[in-house]
């Protein structure tokens, strides 16, 4: 029991799991100290409220809503997406498109009349059943095979 236990913690996507968790977790907090730290008193600054701006609230009959901390948990979220998306997003999908336009294009299939399998379009006999197709009109290379001619 342990054994597989241990086989499954020790696979790649586990640990490059936690790894990752690990790790945006830590980069939430810097962003997260750096809103609090710099961009919240700014906005306090430009809004006219002096001090900690995440400490400001508005009453409602007599209860409390701290905005202030709202404002910082949107600003946090904001530049953590923006970062995610620009360094990771973006090219990780780059990267993609580049690995992807390599690919060579696969030919295009038909099926045979005869057996219905999957055969290249160009193909004059069927792999599978041996049908010769060069009679049958039906096939679209092979129509086009005897218009050429």
């Amino acid at each position: 029991m342990f054994k597989g236990f241990r086989s499954f913690l020790l696979r790649g996507n586990v640990v490059d799991l936690a790894v990752g968790i690990v790790i945006g977790a830590a980069f939430t907090a810097v962003v997260t100290g750096f809103v609090t730290a710099f961009l919240t008193p700014l906005i306090g600054v430009a809004s006219g409220a002096v001090g900690d701006f995440s400490q400001k609230t508005f009453d409602v009959g007599g209860t409390p809503f701290p905005y202030g901390v709202f404002v910082n948990a949107l600003i946090s979220f904001v530049l953590v997406a923006a970062v995610i998306y620009f360094a990771v997003v973006v090219p990780v999908g780059k990267l993609q498109a580049r690995m992807d336009r390599d690919k060579p294009v696969p030919p295009a299939k038909t099926e045979c009349p005869e057996c219905l399998s999957s055969i290249p379009a160009a193909a004059s006999r069927c792999s599978f059943c041996t049908t010769e197709l060069s009679a049958r009109p039906g096939l679209p290379a092979q129509t086009q095979a005897l218009q050429s001619s």
